[in-house]
């Protein structure tokens, strides 16, 4: 049995249907649908069980002799969210009790951490999981800071010696695209929120930088193909003997104005971008450049290539946001 937290979400539920092509086993989600059309990332999946999170640790004990390994991906994820507390009791606290309860029962734990622990990028993106290097990064939003938490806390115990889960690998996600995101609203990738203004023609506004090293629309990230993604985690539970904290992006950060470009030119029009003022709210929490450093991952073993901005966004639009059916 094979267990995602976070399940019915944009990255779990590609996980889910990356596990079940692959016949991996019974799959499980956990997660809250709500009212929205979040049910759909998984309408297509065959699953054994979906578990509210009220009663995940009460599933994971009548079920301790079948789970093989936990995906946890659930989360707040809106680096928006200003409820600290909320946070840290969905991001830290049950995160840790979940590596505890995987520690306990011999359970392989794959977990999601963040480019948000990196903070304005000024120390670095270096994936260094020891004590004195997290030390030193500085998130500059409560999301961020939540994730880099639990990596800190995860590296004390590992300095030393703590029990841990027999395999357990945290994964810092960069700027992620792709189906089943539809449900975050505001939160969805550049990508799908730019694609309805280029299907009519329309303009569209990126965020003017306040930056003077940074044009307009040349505010950088590293973007990263979900299905990219979702291969690293695959390359994760095919090799049990990797534990590690690793970046997953692309090793490539590359400007919003030329993520625009490809959206545009891949429903065949060109670009019409107009700019407008990063809000006040996030304006002094904003990252201006973001780019993975991928020399562990690589040295780690996983070896395959990663997807060009312009040929994953083509990808995206095609073959989901301009299909009948738009989810995986």
């Amino acid at each position: 049995m094979i267990l995602v937290t976070g399940g019915a979400g944009f990255i779990g539920s590609n996980i889910l249907a990356a596990l079940e092509q692959r016949n991996a086993g019974k799959l499980v989600a956990c997660d809250r649908l709500r009212s929205n059309n979040k049910w759909r990332n998984i309408a297509k999946r065959e699953l054994a069980d979906i578990v509210h999170p009220e009663q995940l640790f009460d599933f994971l004990e009548a079920n301790r002799k079948s789970i093989e390994v936990i995906f946890h991906m659930g989360a707040i994820s809106a680096t928006t969210e200003t409820d600290a507390d909320k946070i840290v009791a969905n991001n830290f606290s049950l995160t840790l009790a979940l590596w505890k309860w995987c520690a306990m029962n011999n359970v392989r734990m794959i977990y999601a951490s963040s480019a948000a622990t990196y903070g304005d990028g000024s120390n670095g993106f270096d994936d260094d999981a020891s004590v004195e290097h997290l030390a030193k990064l500085h998130p500059l939003n409560a999301y961020g800071w939540s994730k880099h938490l639990f990596d800190r806390r995860v590296a004390r115990k590992l300095a030393v010696g703590s029990r841990r889960p027999p395999q357990w690998v945290g994964l810092k996600f960069f700027n992620v695209y792709g189906p089943n995101e539809y449900h975050k609203g505001n939160q969805q990738s550049v990508v799908a929120q730019i694609y309805p203004h280029a299907v009519a023609g329309a303009a569209y506004q990126l965020f003017r930088s306040h930056n003077p090293k940074y044009p307009d629309g040349g505010q950088l990230r590293d973007f990263i193909w979900i299905g990219d993604v979702v291969d690293v985690m695959m390359w994760a539970y095919d090799n049990p003997q990797v534990n590690g904290l690793f970046n997953v992006g692309t090793g490539k950060a590359r400007s919003f104005l030329d993520l625009a470009t490809a959206v545009y030119r891949s429903v065949g029009r060109e670009p019409q971008i107009k700019f407008r003022d990063t809000p006040i709210e996030i304006r002094d929490k904003y990252q201006y450049f973001t780019e993975a450093r991928m020399e562990r991952l690589r040295e780690a073993g996983y070896d395959r290539p990663f997807t060009g901005l312009e040929q994953g966004v083509e990808t995206y639009v095609k073959q989901y946001l301009a299909a009948a059916d738009s989810y995986r």
